[in-house]
């Protein structure tokens, strides 16, 4: 007599198995996930400015742009969105620490002659341009109304000015306002410009070590203002010399 077969259990539950180890694959994949994006963010400025040496000298990527973002009359600069990782650049060249100097150098020696009364305040200000540094001499301190005769009380403070220059090239420009003048000594703004620019060139040369080769004379008359001629303010600040220190250009490669 044959023996019964006995009926096998069969377990439900052994999708169980798979299920969990499908949860704890996906959760070792969150957590290497989390892991990366919490890495060092100085391994990445450094790895950056790795890549950023390793192509530059082969001109591949630009120079970052010094200007800074527009957040007033321009585009405006969305806080929530994340800046990308700064790049460490230079932020001041060697010319720009030059001039930058040069300006304190000179902004000192106006305020002290001011200080002792040799110039009435606001007869002189300096500003850079792409030519250079710039400092306006304003008729007010050097000048009588329509002459090109250098004022005696201001002639000391030129002679200082003259020791203080660095050495390179210079230009001098004469400007006037847009009122006419028809002198006996001067036909025209044109004169007189020109008459100014070499009186304070020659001056600059005779009390100081600038070499003559290095400075150069012009007269615009009223052509250049730098502000409105429809106010007495404004023909004030065009009726001016200015000297120009022109940047050196840079050496060839």
């Amino acid at each position: 007599m044959s023996r019964k077969k006995k009926h096998e259990h069969v377990n439900h539950e052994r999708w169980l198995v798979s299920y969990a180890d499908f949860i704890t694959l996906l959760f070792a994949f969150f957590v290497v996930l989390f892991a990366s994006s919490q890495s060092d963010k100085k391994k990445q400025i450094q790895i950056a400015a790795a890549m950023q040496t390793a192509f530059t000298p082969m001109g591949s990527f630009e120079a970052h742009s010094k200007t800074p973002p527009l957040t007033e009359g321009g585009i405006a600069v969305d806080a929530s969105v994340p800046a990308p990782i700064a790049l460490p650049v230079p932020t001041t060249s060697a010319g720009e620490t030059d001039t930058q100097q040069i300006t304190a150098r000179l902004t000192r020696f106006f305020e002290a002659r001011i200080a002792a009364g040799q110039i009435p305040p606001g007869s002189v200000t300096i500003h850079t341009s792409p030519e250079g540094v710039v400092i306006s001499l304003h008729e007010i301190g050097f000048f009588p109304s329509g002459s090109a005769e250098v004022r005696a009380t201001s002639i000391p403070m030129l002679a200082g000015l003259s020791a203080t220059l660095p050495a390179g090239p210079l230009r001098i420009e004469g400007h006037t306002d847009d009122m006419p003048i028809h002198t006996a000594q001067f036909a025209t703004n044109w004169e007189l410009s020109t008459a100014r620019a070499s009186a304070i060139a020659r001056l600059l040369l005779e009390r100081g070590h600038l070499a003559p080769a290095n400075l150069s004379a012009a007269g615009y008359a009223e052509f250049h203002p730098i502000a409105s001629n429809a106010t007495e303010v404004g023909r004030a600040q065009n009726r001016r010399v200015d000297i120009i220190l022109l940047r050196r250009p840079a050496p060839s490669q």
